[in-house]
């Protein structure tokens, strides 16, 4: 049983962050933020593949006017994401956004903080304090351990938001190494009573920056700290929401889509399991309800995982059981195992 950290919550535009919510899937669109149509389009895809929150970049003026356009196609919170100007964060505030990210490593003059965080309150619209490891002033606790100097700068900048009476705060602590992030926010999880989003930045392609996130974000969700989640890749934003997803149904913290149970094949088998496996999962793609679907390659372990799947198959020499919650439905020759198997996933 996972006992997650206390924290305050937070509304995000209709989201509700922290507290005893559940943990949320954000995401980042990878458009350019001028070009409104291919930015509401993308925020579309990543809300149909269960994202929760949107980030957008915020590199000039435009991109912070646009937002307003762009809030008026989707129906996401928007944050938006500031780096060296506050008075982009100003004009994003201007134009709806529904919370911002400020980077303390290249943001953090006292009266420039002061202004972003008075048209905030006003607006009660939430900030993210985002360390980055990479980006902290070189000049910041140069001798200190780099997971203690992400944390102490993510808590002077608390301090000068509390300061300012202003306590609407997420924070995150993010480095492309693993140790150096689940440390900084073992570090910080009982010093402040505000949500903390996770992740790991830069994480990479799919396959190895899936990984590893998911070492990374699963190693604290387990230890019960984390409020929301977002798996960084280079890759489509959708990739990185799917992958957040099958990081919190390992850990049973949340369920959205299928559930594919797979053996990983041996001598024993006696059927094209990897061909099998793959056309089904392909199938599965489509699905967003909760299912568990089992796919086993031989009576060893099989009809043990798959009876205890929603719907599972058992593969015998070129043949399979369909079992359904527990009970054989029929037996099918190899051949046919895909149609039958996808036929009873359709009945469930």
């Amino acid at each position: 049983m996972i006992h997650r950290r206390t924290s305050l919550p937070l509304r995000i535009g209709s989201v509700i962050v922290g507290g005893d919510a559940p943990i949320i899937v954000q995401s980042m669109t990878k458009t350019d933020t001028h070009d409104i149509p291919a930015t509401i389009g993308q925020i579309r895809e990543l809300e149909e593949c269960g994202c929760e929150i949107v980030r957008v970049a915020v590199r000039d003026k435009e991109a912070a006017e646009s937002i307003s356009a762009i809030k008026k196609g989707i129906s996401l919170p928007v944050i938006a994401d500031i780096h060296f100007d506050y008075r982009l964060a100003l004009l994003a505030l201007q134009s709806g956004s529904d919370g911002l990210r400020l980077n303390p490593g290249n943001i953090g003059d006292r009266k420039q903080i002061a202004k972003v965080v008075a048209a905030a309150k006003e607006r009660e619209v939430p900030i993210r304090i985002g360390v980055n490891a990479g980006s902290l002033p070189p000049n910041f606790e140069p001798d200190a351990p780099l997971a203690k100097r992400m944390v102490d700068a993510a808590l002077a900048q608390a301090k000068l938001m509390e300061d300012l009476d202003f306590n609407l705060i997420k924070v995150s602590l993010k480095a492309f190494d693993v140790p150096t992030t689940v440390q900084a926010y073992q570090l910080i999880a009982d010093k402040i009573p505000y949500p903390l989003h996770l992740g790991i930045t830069e994480a990479g392609l799919p396959q190895s920056g899936a990984i590893r996130s998911a070492i990374g974000i699963g190693i604290l969700l387990y230890q019960g700290i984390g409020d929301t989640i977002r798996v960084s890749l280079t890759a489509h934003p959708c990739d990185e929401v799917k992958a957040a997803y099958e990081i919190l149904k390992s850990l049973g913290l949340r369920q959205r889509g299928p559930t594919l149970v797979s053996c990983p094949t041996c001598g024993r088998t006696e059927v094209d399991l990897i061909a099998l496996a793959e056309a089904v999962n392909k199938y599965l793609e489509k699905i967003d309800k909760p299912i568990k679907v089992a796919v086993m390659g031989c009576v060893v372990n099989g009809p043990g995982e798959a009876k205890d799947a929603d719907i599972g198959i058992a593969c015998g020499k070129s043949k399979g059981a369909i079992f359904r919650k527990g009970k054989v439905v029929r037996t099918v020759p190899e051949e046919k195992l895909v149609e039958a198997l996808i036929a009873e996933i359709e009945k469930f």
